[in-house]
């Protein structure tokens, strides 16, 4: 395979004590941001990445103490997490993107619709966590596993890096995202959004994202055929096609 001659150097980018790493490829009008999810990085989003840039300039991120972020010295909150992405897209000039968040990254994005609208931003929230009334930990993983279970073995390895190099604090990190309440925030995301599921999504249930579509003004909710919770990098082709049909009749 050809290296992409548009992906730019990955560089770090500090704010409030925290520092988040990112690299960028292809070009044009659009922008999209991609934010992972609880124990992964921005390389799992390589082959989405590589889909998206036909299409626009895709930037992919390690949240802070993931990837290849360095640990920061405490805990950042999903609010906090929002705003270093918000003074990311500031500093950068990043006008109008496309965030698209995958898990946890859905609680990241979601909140900087909400915290800081004057980024306009347009949001696809992939897998949506975390369920009302099913905010423990041992769920979660357990959902999780449930999941991963028909999972292809390029998914297992990929994800089993990924939360090898989260760090001895994961728990930390787990109860940020559990003790979280994305339904505060649902109803003041104003941009367009839509909510997309896999349709064997064992951690993102079809009535929770039903629910957190009907909470966000201006949204529609879609599944992937055929797809578990990790489909953006098992399969992303289906994911990508509905991403961009959307855009374009948004």
């Amino acid at each position: 395979m050809l290296s992409d001659p548009t992906l730019q150097e990955a560089r770090p980018f500090t704010h409030d004590g925290s520092t988040l790493i990112w690299e960028a490829r292809g070009g044009g009008d659009k922008t999209f941001v991609l934010v992972h999810g609880i124990g992964m990085g921005r390389s799992v989003f390589t082959p989405l990445a590589d889909l998206l840039a036909d299409h626009g300039r895709v930037i992919a991120i390690d949240l802070p103490g993931f990837g290849e972020a360095p640990e920061p010295p405490r805990t950042p909150t999903i609010e906090r997490l929002a705003d270093l992405v918000a003074a990311f897209l500031r500093a950068n000039v990043v006008r109008d993107p496309v965030l698209i968040g995958h898990s946890m990254g859905t609680q990241v994005i979601t909140e900087v619709a909400a915290r800081h609208p004057e980024r306009g931003t347009r949001l696809v929230l992939v897998g949506p966590t975390v369920e009302a009334g099913r905010r423990r930990a041992l769920t979660q993983l357990a959902r999780l596993a449930h999941d991963l279970l028909d999972e292809s073995p390029r998914v297992l390895v990929a994800g089993g890096r990924e939360y090898l190099r989260a760090g001895p604090h994961l728990h930390r990190k787990m109860r940020s995202m559990l003790v979280h309440r994305p339904e505060l925030a649902y109803p003041r995301v104003t941009g367009e959004t839509l909510v997309l599921r896999g349709e064997n999504d064992t951690v993102a249930p079809y009535a929770w994202c039903a629910r957190v579509a009907d909470s966000i003004p201006n949204s529609r909710l879609h599944e992937v055929p055929d797809s578990g919770h990790e489909t953006m990098i098992k399969n992303p082709d289906p994911a990508a096609a509905l991403i961009l049909e959307w855009l374009d009749g948004a």
